[in-house]
């Protein structure tokens, strides 16, 4: 691992020259001046006053050497359609998109809010974004129509783009209900929303706002439209994510940091090189559906396989069939997609021809031991697992074979990816621990290229989140506890706040809570994340009623249940629906009123709830372990 450390050395002892290096590796209309600005801690601002555009780099860069190779791969086993794009149909398709936009008066700096599920059209309007300088809002299609209306009225788009309907197991999922009750919710209004009609569902529109991408399409099919030369630290795209507080947070993202960033990386992490084929299975609602769907393939030459449907369907081979069928060099899935896998027959993974596989890779939750050591020893394949977040863009831990090929531990992400000076801080004083000591893991700034620049409209709320949970230092926090061991390899140990990881999924207990509290008949509650063997982890909601008299009343408890489930899912969307809703008639607090969501999680997960001095009523924990 020598050379591994070497080169992370570089990264931070000499960042300047590292990173004036990797730059080269995109189109700068205009040279920078200034690889990196840090005059104003913890705000980096990097490659200063260049000018570059995402969707040139990603696309009519690579016309010339790629114009009849494939560049977009679709596969939806939902709609049993599959279609390849080549770069110069994808250019075609993205000069439309962008002509569309600008039709409806989109400009440089104004917001186009995306709601689609995983379909084409998705990634030609965040390039035609990209190409124009409007910056894109994706909104995850499993989002219900409070959580929309939370990031319209945040984002304030001039435009939305959504569909009649994704689907699921075969079955249609209504996206334009969903969407007018939010714009009805929301404070702001769109001028204009475009739906791209699937004829799923029965769609209506309305006059003067909706309008029909498919005629608007036809219009602008041979528009070519110039791009827009944007400095490297201007915004490309704002995507929301969870926090502890019920306001998702809008990670803001810069244009060339990020471009130099995921360029690097496709080399470096994932092994990939121009003319390769990338298949992420992530969605584009997420970040990983951003940097590894979209744009890190696109951008460094390769292929993208972009996939609509489940791991299972029509069988649990369908990901292997697509690896065989279009040459696959690299996986980039989530451990919940192989778990379920698991349970199905194992001959079905020897099915297909994987000889173009080089490597499996798996992120986006915690990957236990014995589900990347089953994988990889079934497929015969390394199987390397990340670490990173949606603040980061792009990995903080992991192998990197492009740069050294290194043993992994199963159980551990590897080691500290170049341009982040990652530590384990002990939470109480600051300090840096040791080998095999816990702590939070933590990173010095500046944060490298591609990493957020800030959070969208609220620089104070970046700050005091991310860089003010040590006293005496400025760290950037990952939230997440972990440790390194003596051989420089390092383990994630969980959340060190109230957000939680379902299947991936990224979301704030909080959230669901004030969704459980709008049920007339609760007074308040608490939602936690619990061990799950497959999801990794599923929410558990319990709720104090107003009047707890309610449940004396026969088939009340299950009712009640049923409602307030529904009111989530109706909220929140299916994906943050828990397990189970549980009726107390206190939560165990401490004396300052705070709730011990640690202590509930233990005893979900038959563990001692540790230390309750602070506890105001030792009784609540005992209404807890009751109801279980």
């Amino acid at each position: 691992m020598q050379k591994t450390r070497e080169f992370h050395r570089q990264s931070i002892d000499d960042r300047e020259s590292f990173w004036r290096r990797e730059a080269q590796r995109i189109h700068w209309e205009t040279p920078f001046r200034q690889v990196l600005d840090y005059s104003n801690p913890p705000f980096a601002r990097w490659f200063v006053g260049g000018r570059t555009n995402l969707c040139y780099n990603a696309v009519d860069r690579w016309l010339d050497t790629q114009g009849d190779q494939p560049a977009l791969i679709w596969v939806s086993t939902e709609v049993d359609q599959e279609i390849v794009y080549t770069r110069a149909d994808l250019a075609r398709e993205v000069n439309a998109a962008a002509a569309i936009l600008q039709e409806l008066g989109v400009d440089q700096g104004d917001r186009v809010l995306i709601y689609l599920p995983m379909i084409p059209q998705a990634a030609f309007f965040m390039l035609a974004c990209a190409r124009i300088g409007a910056i894109h809002s994706v909104v995850f299609g499993g989002f219900a129509s409070h959580n929309l209306a939370q990031r319209i009225d945040d984002a304030q788009p001039k435009v939305v783009v959504s569909t009649d309907a994704g689907s699921r197991g075969g079955r249609p999922i209504a996206y334009k209900p969903l969407l007018d009750q939010a714009l009805d919710i929301a404070g702001h209004a769109p001028e204009h929303v475009v739906i791209i009609d699937r004829g799923l569902v029965p769609c209506a529109m309305r006059e003067g706002r909706d309008l029909a991408y498919a005629p608007m399409r036809a219009r602008h099919l041979d528009a070519h439209v110039p791009v827009v030369w944007l400095e490297s630290n201007d915004p490309s795209y704002v995507l929301y994510t969870s926090g502890t507080t019920g306001n998702p947070k809008g990670v803001q993202r810069d244009t060339g940091g990020y471009a130099v960033a995921l360029c690097a990386s496709m080399e470096y992490i994932y092994g990939g090189k121009p003319g390769d084929v990338y298949f992420s299975s992530s969605d584009v609602g997420w970040v990983v559906g951003h940097s590894y769907v979209v744009y890190g393939p696109l951008l460094n030459g390769q292929a993208t396989v972009m996939y609509e449907g489940t791991p299972v369907r029509p069988d649990a081979a369908v990901l292997w069939r697509i690896i065989e069928q279009y040459g696959v060099n690299a996986l980039f899935s989530a451990p919940t997609a192989i778990r379920v896998l698991k349970k199905h027959d194992p001959g079905l993974l020897h099915r297909h021809d994987l000889s173009s596989l080089e490597r499996i890779y798996l992120a986006g939750e915690p990957l236990d031991e014995l589900t990347g050591q089953w994988l990889s020893e079934a497929l015969d394949k390394p199987v390397i697992d990340n670490y990173w977040q949606t603040e980061t863009g792009w990995p903080i831990l992991s192998a990197q074979p492009g740069v050294e090929e290194a043993p992994t531990r199963f159980g551990s992400p590897s080691f500290p990816v170049y341009g982040y000076d990652v530590r384990v801080v002990d939470e109480a004083t600051g300090k840096d621990a040791g080998p095999g000591q816990k702590g939070v893991v933590a990173i010095q700034p500046p944060l490298p290229p591609g990493a957020m620049s800030t959070i969208w409209r609220n620089d104070e709320r970046f700050v005091h989140t991310y860089f003010e949970s040590f006293p005496g230092r400025m760290l950037y926090s990952t939230s997440d506890w972990g440790l390194f061991d003596e051989d420089g390899y390092w383990y994630i140990l969980g959340r060190t706040d109230d957000v939680i990881n379902v299947a991936g999924h990224r979301l704030g207990t909080r959230e669901i809570e004030e969704s459980v509290n709008t049920h007339p008949a609760v007074a308040e509650s608490a939602v936690v994340g619990v061990a799950d063997s497959t999801k990794g982890q599923e929410a558990m909601a319990f709720a104090v009623l107003r009047n707890p008299d309610l449940l004396l009343e026969d088939g009340a408890r299950d009712r009640l249940e049923a409602e307030i489930k529904t009111v989530i899912e109706q909220r929140n969307g299916a994906v943050a629906r828990p397990a189970r809703v549980r009726f107390v008639n206190t939560l165990p607090k401490t004396r300052s009123g705070k709730v011990l969501r640690r202590a509930i999680v233990a005893l979900c997960e038959g563990r001692d709830p540790g230390d309750l001095t602070t506890i105001e009523d030792p009784g609540a924990l005992d209404q807890i372990r009751s109801t279980l």
